[in-house]
């Protein structure tokens, strides 16, 4: 929330963002801030304390919790539900909120999408808790690439007026 308007108001030149932001700052700024590397790749999990899910269509007529309303979890979460035949508004109940962990934690929720590292923090934390679903996995079956969760963006006048200093911070990116 405060990165999107520093960025496109010029505050700062380049940003680690989730993918669905980067879209959101390359239309905002028609084409002005565009992706110049992806640094993360599927980190979302469906994980269950219990042995039901072990497939996508196993997770109808289940309640999921999980964070990232309006972001890519959940763009992700439903993509895979209707490309496996799961209705995401009918066949199973989603639960977005901030507090997913807290409530595996508490034993308020068996089922939760979750990215890492909070699922590993969960799994040493809850007994019986275990990744059902690695959503990258579910998404490379679906859509036949790689789920990319996290891009670099720049600003193209920032490059343009320091092109050493861009390639200075991008050798040491690297």
């Amino acid at each position: 929330d405060e990165i999107v308007p520093k960025v496109i108001q010029g505050d700062i030149d380049i940003a680690l963002v989730p993918a669905n932001v980067a879209s959101v700052l390359y239309n905002k700024t028609e084409g002005a801030v565009q992706v110049i590397d992806i640094n993360t790749l599927g980190v979302l999990y469906i994980v269950e304390n219990g042995e039901t899910v072990n497939s996508v269509g196993d997770l109808k007529g289940q309640t999921i919790v999980t964070t990232g309303k309006g972001a890519t979890p959940e763009y992700v979460l439903r993509y895979v539900l209707t490309e496996n035949g799961v209705d995401p508004d009918s066949d199973v109940t989603i639960e977005y909120c901030s507090e997913a962990l807290s409530k595996v934690q508490a034993g308020e929720a068996t089922i939760a999408m979750l990215p890492q590292p909070f699922v590993t923090s969960a799994m040493s934390q809850v007994e019986g808790l275990r990744v059902a679903l690695d959503m990258n996995e579910e998404w490379q079956k679906v859509a036949g690439s790689k789920l990319v969760t996290g891009v670099l963006v720049v600003r193209k006048d920032a490059v343009e007026a320091d092109a050493d200093r861009f390639t200075a911070f991008m050798d040491a990116y690297q």
